[in-house]
């Protein structure tokens, strides 16, 4: 009695208990997740909270644990079986050993194990033996010390056989061989249930089940925790938090939760094949990639937790075959060369049910068979009519072949009419317009502008660039100093876009309505330069034209100022972008946006003549204009007497390198608050021990393939070796990251 008084006066701030998996998760102030990782070892990987704050990802570690086939989670306290004897093995975060095990149980070997509050109960029997049931042991301990005159014996339970168990906070509920339901312990006595059930998942004071024949939910006990559970929706796993319980539907495989939960925080992309769920936490290993993911069902983001990046195991390894509607995982899917299986035995194998429809966006291209799931494919490639239902194609674009080949033969034709005449109009009007700009005594062309320069004259690069990038010299115009201030409101503070070390940036609107951007020379600049710079200067940017380059319009030199007018970026800096307060960027768009930089670069280094060595390339100096399209800015004055294109252009390349660690990782450069604070120091060793993943912004929802992104970590990793002579060339870089952007991201 006195231990039941001292059990019910602990201060709990958060309950919840799930079913033995790959993936578990211990509770309250201290709790932590762990799981089995995918290396084919069996090892745990475990992560804390976010306790840092200012931390882009929690604590992570691969822990000195021995190999497990299998995990459950208990208040704040983990418990498994060891891979190699079955054996039962139960931490703390702090504390890693087999303290937690009553002694007489330590060398006996066990098919499940479950955790609860302050007890564990497992079924006896080997791990990889031929039975799939056995009787029950159960200990219980108070604060981390061992009772011995345990509540939970039960004589009627100790001669039950069970095939499953589940623990909570002062009880625990097993299936029966026959499917049947027992519950047992001191807070038991409202946990009754009837009819057959084949997983369960445990909260503080309720039990949720799948039901054997239907596939559906049966929940009972407080139903404070569980709310208005749904119903005709088949689960196969489930899982139980504080106040919620999630389960992974049978048809796509997608997260369905209930209780209190807020449905926007629930992923709705992509499958899982096993969950977890930790106070408001749950998390997740995706199918597609066998990536962890984590969200908090109150909508916090980031979620309290946050997991490391590395692929774990998808199920649980198991000796015995693969039933009806269930295929024995292949790790060839993984595209690991190195890996040949997940499990620790070779004999092994994981048994995952089958899937039979898609998450939206997406139709199942082929069916489930012994050794793979169903594959899901974006709805863009569907091309027959087993998929249109699906994927919401219209019953009249069935019959649409025909018309479609019409339709493209009058565009063709229509776009060679239209451009024929775009070509004689052009003939006659733009001799016109050159004679008429010559007369114009305030506008004139810059320097190097009257100079013809061809397409054949550009030096050639090892791969294609695109026509425009070297197909038009355009000209530039010389500005009255009136002109410009008037654009910029008298270069008021309140049309500034920024500052750097030439002077300061306005925005300006010019008498005909263009929008553009005035960058106006300081006093340490002009001093620095004479006017024969500044002319030379001029002479090379009229003739630089790329469209990832932020291109210069026009010029102002007069009473003393020096002013260079550019195309004006609405969307502003990638810095702004990925660290400030503008709008977030999706995978897909930071992969573009990496080629395109390459890309504009690429041009300073090769194509531009003299070379342009940057000095300068950071994410402030990369904008995006109106098409979201990349352009690298503020090369000038600093840079273009720079004639070393070798070591120069190899430090632009380095600089470009911490650009992408940027884009990966969403963490500036240099933060002092982190260790290291340098971002080089601390994501290259990640990256060359094969954690790449670990370094990818968690504040942007993950694709369903990383692969890609892992890929641009390695050519990161490439232009940031110490050795410049080691270090990629920016042509290879724009080849590499082409590649990579053309292999695209399923988002």
């Amino acid at each position: 009695m006195l231990l039941l008084i001292l059990l019910s006066s602990l201060a709990i701030s958060a309950f919840g208990y799930g079913s033995l998996g790959p993936i578990a998760a211990a509770f309250g102030e201290n709790g932590f997740f762990c799981a089995i990782d995918a290396g084919g070892k069996q090892e745990i990987i475990c992560w804390e909270k976010n306790n840092n704050k200012s931390s882009s990802s929690s604590l992570a570690y691969v822990s000195t644990l021995p190999a497990m086939v299998a995990l459950s989670g208990g208040e704040e306290f983990l418990c498994g079986i060891t891979a190699n004897r079955s054996e039962p093995y139960c931490w703390t975060l702090s504390s890693p050993g087999t303290f937690l095990v009553q002694p007489g149980f330590k060398s006996s070997t066990y098919l499940k194990i479950a955790a609860g509050k302050n007890h564990v109960c497992a079924i006896r029997g080997s791990y990889y033996g031929d039975v799939e049931y056995g009787n029950v042991d159960c200990w219980e301990f108070l604060n981390n010390v061992l009772v011995y005159n345990a509540s939970f014996f039960e004589p009627y339970v100790g001669e039950s056989v069970f095939r499953d168990i589940v623990s909570g906070d002062g009880f625990s509920c097993g299936v029966l061989k026959d499917g049947g339901v027992v519950c047992w312990g001191p807070k038991s006595g409202k946990l009754g249930v009837s009819g057959s059930v084949k997983i369960l998942a445990s909260g503080r004071g309720s039990v949720c089940g799948i039901s054997s024949k239907s596939g559906e939910l049966l929940c009972w006990g407080d139903s404070r925790e569980f709310g208005d559970f749904p119903g005709g929706i088949s689960f196969v796993a489930l899982s139980a938090g504080a106040h919620h319980f999630c389960g992974i539907r049978e048809d796509d495989h997608g997260i369905e939760c209930w209780g209190s939960i807020k449905s926007s925080a629930i992923p709705k992309d992509y499958g899982f094949t096993a969950i977890a769920s930790s106070e408001s936490t749950s998390c997740g290993v995706r199918e597609a990639d066998l990536v962890l993911d984590c969200w908090d069902v109150q909508g916090q983001s980031p979620p309290n937790y946050s997991p490391p990046l590395q692929l774990c195991s998808p199920g649980i390894c198991s000796a015995s075959s693969c039933g009806d509607g269930k295929f024995s995982f292949n790790v060839s899917i993984l595209n690991e060369a190195e890996l040949a299986s997940v499990c620790v035995q070779p004999d092994l194998k994981i048994c995952l049910p089958c899937g039979s429809n898609c998450s939206k966006g997406f139709f199942p291209s082929s069916q489930c068979s012994k050794n793979v799931d169903r594959i899901c494919s974006a709805c863009s490639l569907c091309q027959s009519e087993s998929c249109w239902d699906v994927c919401g194609v219209h019953s009249s674009s069935k019959n649409l072949p025909k018309e479609r080949n019409i339709k493209m033969l009058v565009i063709i034709v229509g776009s060679c009419v239209i451009l024929l005449v775009l070509v004689v109009t052009g003939c006659c009007v733009i001799p016109l317009f050159f004679a008429s700009s010559n007369e114009d005594k305030d506008k004139s062309q810059c320097f190097s502008c009257f100079r013809k320069q061809s397409v054949e004259a550009e030096p050639s690069l090892d791969h294609e660039l695109s026509i425009s990038a070297t197909a038009t010299i355009g000209t530039a115009q010389v500005f009255r100093l009136s002109e410009l201030k008037d654009a910029t409101n008298g270069f008021k503070e309140f049309n500034e876009l920024g500052r750097g070390s030439y002077g300061f940036v306005y925005k300006a609107t010019l008498a005909d309505g263009t929008q553009v951007a005035v960058k106006r020379a300081n006093a340490a600049t002009i001093i620095r330069t004479n006017g024969r710079e500044f002319e030379a200067e001029l002479d090379i940017l009229c003739n630089i034209r790329h469209n990832h380059i932020v291109n210069l319009l026009g010029y102002c030199s007069d009473m003393g100022e020096r002013l260079l007018v550019y195309e004006l970026m609405p969307h502003g800096t990638l810095h702004d972008h990925l660290h400030g307060e503008l709008s977030p960027l999706d995978w897909n768009l930071r992969l573009k946006i990496s080629l395109q930089a390459a890309e504009g670069l690429e041009y300073l280094h090769k194509v531009a003549s003299p070379p342009i060595v940057h000095h300068n390339l950071k994410a402030s100096n990369i904008l995006l204009d109106s098409n979201w399209d990349a352009r690298v800015s503020d090369f000038g004055l600093l840079s273009v007497n720079d004639t070393d294109s070798t070591g120069s252009t190899e430090n632009d390349v380095y600089n470009f390198g911490i650009v992408l660690l940027e884009i990966l990782s969403g963490r500036k450069a240099y933060e002092c608050e982190f260790e290291p604070p340098a971002i080089v120091d601390w994501a290259l060793p990640l990256i060359r021990r094969g954690r790449a993943a670990a370094i990818f912004d968690r504040n942007t929802a993950l694709p369903r393939n990383v692969e890609p992104l892992l890929k641009l970590a390695d050519v990161a990793e490439l232009a940031l070796k110490e050795n410049p002579n080691e270090r990629a060339g920016i042509s290879d870089i724009v080849l590499w990251l082409d590649q990579i952007v053309k292999i695209g991201l399923t988002l």
